[in-house]
């Protein structure tokens, strides 16, 4: 053991992984506190907003709930549904009216603009809004009441949205959920939660939302929505010590939530669409590397057809999930990689759509997290501004600069979480040099072999012995050094 593994074995992975963090948000030209303006103003703020804006609709008596993260606190949206009878359901997503309370070119706006997300790694949350706000003020807490905009949409039997509405209302949320609870009983595999016992009509409430958002996905699907699985392990520090990491499974509250916030979302690109309004949509090009795509598939003995096609991409996905679940999170990475990343773009109203290819949706702006995502926080300006029937809070030029913008910090903002990720994985490996790990090989080319262990769920390099072996091959690797601060992680076969 060298006096480097010595010095962090002995230290607090918590404050090495804080310091890791902090950097690292300095040299991606993220900002990681805010300004003394920024906190002065947060100061400055008493309550939640309130406004009494006659157009604003009364729907605090509906059955509002959150479902999110067991440990979220900033509370971004809610949902409610109703049986219209015959097929039809009305869909509700509530969304914090996080311009309520930071307007335009203050100093919490400034900042904001300048992360444009919450960034959120191990050991600390770089928020994009001070936490006063939001996960209080802005946030839609339970047993609150809040001000919120609301995507009211009409469901057919067929999972296509009929009808939709974007108005602002004020609101109550009646049970705060979380994810893995309320999953495990919509598969009928836990008890119902306390919360939900304790509100008259929320559990049917729940399953109807669960039915229509089947709907919806299945819709999704049949376009040719792409069902991608990448694990992203997280860690789980416990006094101090990363003691293990945890890959985050899907169930049916995430999947449900996630449907929901698609059409949410969809409804409101469609709204500043119809008034006349450019939007900053969030799209996923045609695949740039769909030869790279196509190669992948040939691997598997299948064949893509040669142009773009996300329908046979996903009908090739859901034969592989079957055949290999094992490496299928891995088939996915890889996928994810060839595809490209998704990037924000300024459409004109009339403009064709370049949609998003893995979602197979056409009209697709963020809409549903003001709290922790900027582009979302523009787009419930310019639907205010539609709703007010005044001008537009941006003019087109600044819409474009602010979507590259946004495109860029993001990227930066997930390079953040990856390094933090990647220096907490070497902090729980530390102590296990020398032993012996079942693992999988993620990635193989003239830079490098990478292989991504099961127990924990890590990725590393293999600096020796990786010749001759192929992505998706089984292999037995020794561990033989890490670096917590550059989160390095080296194996040899």
């Amino acid at each position: 053991m060298t006096d480097d593994h010595a010095h962090t074995a002995s230290c607090n992975h918590s404050s090495i992984l804080k310091d890791i963090a902090h950097q690292a948000m300095i040299d991606r030209g993220l900002q990681p506190d805010f300004s003394a303006e920024a906190e002065k103003q947060a100061e400055s703020i008493s309550g939640a907003a309130a406004d009494s804006d006659a157009s604003i609709k009364d729907l605090r008596d509906l059955i509002w709930c959150s479902i999110d993260n067991d440990d979220s606190r900033d509370l971004d949206q809610l949902t409610v549904a109703e049986d219209l009878g015959g097929g039809n359901v009305r869909a509700m997503v509530a969304v914090a009216d996080v311009d309520a309370l930071v307007k335009k070119g203050t100093p919490i706006d400034d900042h904001a603009r300048q992360n444009t997300t919450s960034v959120y790694t191990a050991a600390r949350i770089f928020p994009m809004l001070p936490e006063k706000l939001s996960t209080n003020l802005t946030s839609l807490n339970e047993h609150e009441e809040r001000i919120a905009v609301v995507m009211d949409m009409v469901i057919a039997s067929d999972g296509s949205v009929t009808k939709g509405d974007v108005y602002r209302a004020r609101v109550h949320n009646k049970a705060q959920l979380a994810y893995n609870a309320v999953g495990m009983w919509l598969e009928g595999k836990g008890e119902m939660p306390a919360k939900i016992k304790a509100v008259p009509g929320l559990a049917e409430n729940l399953k109807i939302q669960d039915r229509v958002a089947d709907k919806m996905r299945e819709l999704r699907h049949e376009h040719g929505a792409l069902d991608l699985e990448t694990i992203e392990a997280r860690a789980v520090i416990k006094d101090g010590h990363v003691v293990d990491l945890q890959a985050e499974a899907r169930n049916n509250a995430k999947n449900l939530i996630e449907d929901f916030m698609i059409a949410a979302n969809g409804v409101s690109a469609r709204f500043l669409a119809g008034k006349g309004f450019a939007s900053l949509r969030r799209v996923v090009r045609s695949p740039e590397r769909w030869d790279r795509i196509e190669a992948i598939a040939e691997k598997f003995g299948e064949r893509l057809p040669s142009d773009p096609d996300s329908q046979a991409l996903e009908e090739f996905l859901v034969r592989r999930r079957k055949a290999d679940p094992m490496r299928f999170p891995d088939l996915s990475l890889a996928i994810v990689k060839a595809m490209g990343a998704g990037e924000y773009v300024v459409e004109q109203p009339g403009q064709t759509s370049i949609g998003h290819f893995g979602l197979a949706v056409k009209d697709y702006t963020h809409s549903t997290a003001p709290n922790r995502r900027f582009p979302d926080l523009i787009t419930h300006r310019l639907i205010k501004a539609a709703l007010a029937g005044a001008k537009p809070p941006y003019t087109n030029d600044e819409l474009t600069a602010l979507a590259t913008h946004c495109t860029e910090a993001e990227d930066a903002a997930n390079k953040v979480e990856r390094q933090v990720r990647k220096s907490a994985a070497a902090c729980i490996l530390e102590p296990r040099i020398g032993q012996r790990f079942d693992g999988i090989v993620t990635g193989a080319s003239e830079k490098g072999t990478w292989v991504r262990v099961f127990h924990p769920p890590v990725e590393g390099k293999v600096v020796h012995g990786g010749h001759g072996v192929d992505v998706g091959d089984k292999v037995n690797v020794k561990l033989i050094d890490v670096n917590v601060e550059r989160g390095f992680i080296d194996f040899v076969r």
